[in-house]
């Protein structure tokens, strides 16, 4: 318990200097054309988190446990990917078969039946891509994540996992110092190094962890932990092809841009996000305590479909959005979006 918050503790301070530092070498050295606010932030996020779960086995005072180094691996060549993309822009195709790749890694060592674990890269590529597409308003990304992760820890710790939990819970621990430096005016982004990196780490260490738990329950309790982002991404896919726009290319038509436009500050939109994750993830936790039977999850559900028809009424396109061009242009918030292929969305 005591290794715990001390790991965390030091995962936030590390994160918090690393950030200030990382922004700091960013502006003086990489500043490029107007842009004032580095996107490489993800860097810190990935180290902190990488270093500290290390820690504890390099300096004796606890033990990774079965299956947590193979993941540690797995994810921090995500963000290396991640990174690579930051620098230059890579083809979409070429991300999804690295990350699948890294995903196969990770599920292969799980033990998961070919079928079964052919379903969960998937998965863990989809919900990878998810939270991605979520980083593109101050403090969004790192409020929905944190909690998450907290989620997953408290799950991996009931699981007998204390090695996941541990991983999971310095993540929270991170990607709480980030946001230190994130919430607006964000002085720094996260990139897609920090965003694939902590999209990525959520999704196989839910596989990993509820490896051999009832199929039912672990499917009700994933969906409920990941409902914020799946529904964000599946606003996104809806409103760009209702729009006749490209449905790779940035723009401001996410939740929170929509929660903005309804009257929210950044800061607000990026409360109700984080509220509205917290409230997801302990549902979520209540189907993990067979308190709610999974069947719950199909009401559940179709609250997706309900907030995508609500959040489509509100206009976040301008009066030449339908016209179906590659060069469209979005509107720009803080974290500019661009071609998700090239890493933004």
């Amino acid at each position: 318990m005591l290794h715990g918050l001390a790991a965390a503790t030091a995962a936030l301070v590390l994160t918090a200097l690393l950030a200030g530092l990382g922004r700091t070498l960013m502006l003086r050295f990489g500043r490029k054309g107007g842009d004032t606010t580095p996107h490489l932030g993800g860097i810190a996020v990935a180290l902190a988190t990488l270093g500290v779960a290390c820690a504890g086995p390099l300096l004796g005072v606890a033990e990774l446990g079965p299956g947590v180094a193979p993941l540690l691996a797995a994810a921090g060549a995500v963000a290396l990917l991640g990174l690579l993309g930051d620098l230059r822009p890579l083809g979409l195709r070429v991300r999804i078969v690295a990350e699948a790749g890294a995903a196969t890694v990770v599920v292969t060592l799980a033990g998961l039946s070919p079928g079964t674990g052919a379903l969960a890269v998937l998965w863990i590529v989809f919900v990878t891509h998810a939270f991605q597409l979520l980083d593109h308003s101050d403090g969004a990304m790192g409020a929905v994540a944190a909690v998450t992760a907290l989620g997953l820890a408290v799950c991996a710790i009931a699981e007998g996992h204390p090695g996941h939990g541990l991983l999971l819970s310095v993540l929270a621990a991170a990607l709480t110092g980030f946001l230190l430096h994130n919430w607006h005016p964000a002085r720094i982004h996260l990139g897609d190094c920090g965003s694939l990196f902590t999209g990525f780490l959520l999704a196989s260490s839910a596989v990993t962890v509820h490896t051999g738990a009832p199929g039912a329950r672990t499917g009700a309790e994933l969906f409920a932990l990941t409902l914020l982002v799946l529904t964000d991404t599946l606003l996104v896919l809806v409103s760009r092809h209702r729009a006749g726009r490209p449905l790779l290319r940035g723009g401001g038509d996410h939740i929170a841009h929509r929660l903005r436009k309804l009257g929210l500050t950044t800061q607000g939109s990026a409360v109700v996000l984080g509220v509205a994750s917290l409230a997801a993830t302990i549902v979520g936790l209540q189907f993990h305590d067979g308190r709610i039977a999974p069947v719950a999850a199909l009401p559940l559900a179709l609250l997706v479909p309900v907030a995508v028809v609500l959040l489509l009424r509100v206009p976040v396109y301008g009066p030449a959005s339908r016209r179906r061009t590659p060069r469209a242009r979005a509107p720009q918030s803080e974290s500019a979006p661009v071609d998700l292929a090239r890493g933004r969305g």
